[in-house]
């Protein structure tokens, strides 16, 4: 009899198991995240007329007042096994004159190809694998932009895309560990893909593929961990757009190169961050009044240190950033000369709050066929208030 009802008991068990597993449909899988960025840039500022338009386009001239920097909703979800959708919105975009504006950031898809998802096939619009500053989230960065030299290799940080990314379960445990550290998120330990080369948002111009590779491995010293990673890409690009009377390729196609080499040592409790890179590309040259592949370099570095207690936080910083060569995305490849120092703090004084001040001091040369004398220097405070869910 007591095993009777033991078995009985058993297949209930199984029952309402599998019944449980029955009724878990893919969309009770799906999380729902976002943030939301307000910022104030002209406090104790020296000079209007120094802007950056890849930065902050509420940054300079046209800027004024308080703006949404960024209004984000991400919806993200392990739906079976090996497939993972990620799907995010911002609604702080301008278009034209209109500005708060509905844009897709990312919306893709991972197709797990082993039952640990080592190997991974990315596919949809996503972040290109090409620099470590580029893969942080804004909402972890500790400087309010990203650094002029490996961003302007892909604005937006965004393009349509296949990638292949390759990471241990033993490193994705470890990015996961890292993430309160500033990491850049699990984009693999290597990475290889092609994609349109023209950025997030935009059409593909020319049919033909960039192709991107990158190699990024976290290793625990002790008590700290370091992480050197290098990646190039190379691609043929169309200037979106340019000058009636300017001098251009007929065909407004240019070679797109660049190779770079990061280095991280994360904040425990002190922290560094460096990228440097080198490549060619298109860029306006003032005395030809002509757009021509030209060579470029440049990078940054970023020292910070985290003071953490219970949820509060400080983390103070400096970033000296420095960038030789042209801006594609611009008007007639622009050519640039950016120098500059920010020095700030980040502070969390309750959990989902983050409160950004920074001091800047930039010096920019950029100058294209309608302004080929384009040099402003100056300093201002930048203030932003983050809330993040």
């Amino acid at each position: 009899m007591r095993i009777l009802l033991f078995v009985a008991a058993c297949m209930i068990c199984l029952s309402a198991s599998a019944q449980q597993k029955q009724s878990e449909k893919w969309y009770d899988k799906i999380h729902v995240g976002g943030y939301m960025q307000v910022r104030y840039n002209k406090l104790f500022e020296t000079n209007p007329e120094l802007g950056c338009e890849q930065c902050d386009e509420f940054w300079g001239a046209k800027g004024g007042g308080l703006s949404l920097r960024r209004l984000r909703l991400k919806f993200y979800g392990q739906i079976s096994p090996r497939i993972y959708i990620y799907i995010q919105p911002d609604f702080a975009k301008s278009v034209g004159e209109s500005i708060h504006v509905g844009r897709v950031k990312d919306a893709y898809v991972d197709i797990g190809l082993d039952k640990h998802n080592e190997y991974r096939i990315r596919i949809g619009q996503s972040k290109v694998p090409f620099g470590f500053e580029n893969m942080q989230s804004s909402s972890h960065r500790l400087p309010l932009d990203r650094n002029d030299a490996l961003n302007s290799g892909v604005k937006d940080e965004r393009d349509m895309g296949v990638f292949f990314y390759w990471a241990s379960q033993e490193k994705r445990a470890l990015m996961k560990a890292l993430k309160p550290y500033k990491h850049s998120g699990d984009f693999g330990v290597f990475a290889l893909g092609i994609y349109n080369g023209q950025t997030a948002n935009h059409p593909d111009l020319n049919n033909a593929f960039h192709v991107v590779t990158r190699f990024s491995y976290p290793i625990v010293l002790g008590q700290q961990v370091i992480e050197p990673g290098i990646q190039a890409y190379t691609g043929q690009f169309v200037l979106p757009e340019h000058s009636p009377d300017v001098k251009a390729n007929s065909n407004l196609s240019y070679i797109d190169q660049r190779l770079a080499a990061s280095f991280v040592l994360y904040p425990k409790p002190f922290g560094i961050q460096a990228e440097y890179t080198i490549g060619r590309g298109p860029e306006f040259d003032k005395p030809t009044g002509s757009i021509g592949v030209k060579d470029l370099q440049g990078g940054y570095v970023t020292f910070s240190y985290a003071r953490t207690g219970g949820e509060a936080a400080l983390i103070p910083f400096t970033r000296l950033q420095y960038y030789d060569g042209g801006k594609k995305h611009e008007l007639d490849a622009r050519s640039y000369t950016v120098k500059e120092c920010e020095i700030g703090v980040e502070i969390h004084p309750v959990e989902h709050i983050e409160l950004v001040t920074v001091y800047t001091l930039s010096d920019r040369r950029y100058e294209d066929y309608e302004h080929p004398d384009n040099h402003q220097a100056g300093g201002l405070m930048r203030i932003q208030a983050q809330l993040q869910f």
